[in-house]
């Protein structure tokens, strides 16, 4: 599977990079992959082979790309990255890998789910979204108290979480390195303030405007989110929730629920049902990029 590998943004102390999977076709309509980690790790090559060549199969190119990662960089300037290489992607990307950029859809997972449903806020938008067990409310209470399932685990120290945090800007992060991170913040309830910067006891209203749930309007683009009902890491209420907040709106929303699926239950590339769900998923790009 060929890729292309380019910086979309840098400065002196970061570069960020985009892999590109090309279809065969000229002005093709186009994917950009956003992964999740819970703001806090991840990569761009974290999308499995068996996605790409699903998406390549039919008939779309590819974009994954990295972001800056938290608590070293906080959420605005993490939005800030996704915005820079959506207009990366429609200018410069459209032009290096002839990508039709008046069709580009933005489709991510957990994290990358938020993030995705995020860009359904800025001026320019994409033509269509897709949240794999994404979130669109950061001020309820399932992100700023303690987690429940993760609060069983062993517990880990603000010293052992403190010493994986560093001065460095982080653009690519391990989950064997970082994991600890999310694991305290999630048990301690800190994760939105380690992400944010904003404390949501105290500025939920500041926090309110990185909420696409509390954000939707009119011109927000058809959205299609995909959840399973036994998530413990983001409760599936967030995509019943965010589905409610767009239909309010007149947004064409639909919610693919998956019956007892887990977090990252597309993992499970060939399970039937997760095949099924990922078959609607080009219906549903395929009706909006594909003229």
């Amino acid at each position: 599977m060929k890729k292309n590998t380019v910086v979309y943004k840098e400065d002196e102390r970061y570069a960020l990079q985009v892999d590109f999977y090309g279809t065969m076709k000229e002005h093709s309509p186009a994917v950009v992959y956003i992964h999740g980690g819970g703001l806090l790790w991840g990569t761009r090559e974290e999308i499995q082979e068996d996605m790409i060549q699903f998406y390549l199969n039919n008939g779309f190119s590819l974009f994954s790309i990295d972001y800056r990662l938290a608590p070293e960089t906080k959420l605005p300037d993490i939005l800030e990255d996704i915005h820079d290489a959506l207009s990366w992607i429609e200018t410069e990307g459209s032009r290096r890998f002839s990508i039709d950029s008046s069709r580009i859809a933005v489709v991510g997972s957990s994290a990358g789910g938020f993030l995705a449903l995020c860009t359904g806020m800025f001026q320019q938008k994409p033509r269509a979204i897709v949240s794999f067990y994404g979130y669109g409310d950061i001020t309820a209470k399932w992100a700023t108290t303690p987690n429940q399932f993760y609060s069983q685990k062993v517990t880990v120290s603000k010293e052992t979480a403190k010493k994986l945090v560093t001065n460095q800007i982080i653009t690519e992060g391990s989950v064997d390195e970082r994991f600890l991170l999310y694991l305290y913040a999630r048990q301690t309830g800190e994760w939105i303030q380690e992400i944010s910067g904003i404390n949501p006891n105290l500025h939920k209203q500041e926090l309110m405007k990185f909420c696409p749930m509390h954000n939707v309007t009119n011109d927000y683009p058809p959205t299609l989110l995909l959840h399973g009902t036994k998530d413990i890491d983001v409760p599936y209420e967030q995509s019943v929730f965010m589905r409610g907040a767009l239909v309010k709106q007149g947004v064409e929303a639909k919610l693919i629920t998956i019956p007892n699926g887990e977090h990252v239950f597309d993992k499970d590339f060939h399970n039937p049902v997760v095949q099924n769900a990922l078959n609607q998923v080009i219906e549903f790009l395929q009706k909006h990029l594909i003229i």
